[in-house]
């Protein structure tokens, strides 16, 4: 996969899915893999993600492998209410609200922003630069100023702001955010805060942003998309 240039986020999916099928059938028994999809409880898009990657596995093995029939549902994305960003973000210690500042700021995919090194920040302009992710345009997007106030107090261990290692296997990063965002939506009674992942303030601020401005290429360029039809969706969610 890394020869034929898939994205180092898309292996790890691959990977992750994989090691699960193995779990519970033989990787080399393609009629036993179909049968486990059954009986996973994942839903169409996630078993169709997972019939992508055993099928790169079957080629590789030379194994013949015909994909069931699995279709993912196209769904609305969940759009909190500034007020539960703010609540969420409220609720976390210095580094999770730091990542959710820059996050619904920037509009930036997840693994965008964890990857964002000090250099990438330009305190003095209120600036950040986006490498991009999933062949999409490189951006310069303005932060706002409790955001810069938040990064000023993140320690500096090493380049990356966040973490060297990846979102997902960084230690323990990704899961104790689940860990206190469920607390949070508890402890503040709003279970509408536990659907609030990363991804969520890509959509949210997106949506604001289409919203006040009515402007479809303006957002495109926010996101860093190339073709606009990625970001018609926004379209459909200015009426909540």
């Amino acid at each position: 996969m890394k020869k034929e240039g898939y994205a180092e986020s898309t292996i790890e999916r691959y990977v992750r899915l994989l090691r699960r099928l193995a779990v519970w059938a033989d990787l080399n028994d393609p009629e036993g893999v179909k049968i486990a999809l059954t009986r996973t409880g994942w839903a169409d898009g996630t078993k169709e993600m997972a019939c992508g990657a055993y099928a790169i596995y079957a080629k590789q093995h030379e194994i013949a492998f015909v994909p069931p029939r699995y279709r993912r549902v196209e769904k609305l994305p969940f759009i909190p209410l500034d007020s539960e960003v703010e609540q969420l973000i409220g609720a976390m210690g210095l580094r999770y609200s730091a990542f959710l500042s820059l996050l619904k700021d920037t509009a930036a995919r997840p693994l965008e922003a964890w990857n964002l090194k000090w250099s990438d920040i330009d305190f003095a302009n209120s600036h950040v630069t986006i490498t991009p992710l999933k062949h999409s345009k490189p951006r310069r997007l303005r932060l706002s100023s409790r955001t810069l106030n938040q990064l000023s107090q993140v320690k500096r261990n090493h380049d990356w702001i966040f973490g060297d290692g990846t979102l997902r296997t960084y230690p323990h990063f990704l899961r104790n955010f689940e860990l206190s965002r469920k607390d949070a939506a508890k402890r503040l009674g709003n279970p509408r805060l536990g659907a609030i992942s990363f991804r969520t303030l890509r959509h949210f601020k997106a949506t604001m942003e289409y919203h006040r401005t009515k402007d479809i290429l303006h957002v495109m360029q926010l996101l860093g998309h190339k073709s606009i039809k990625n970001t018609l969706v926004y379209t459909h969610l200015v009426n909540f």
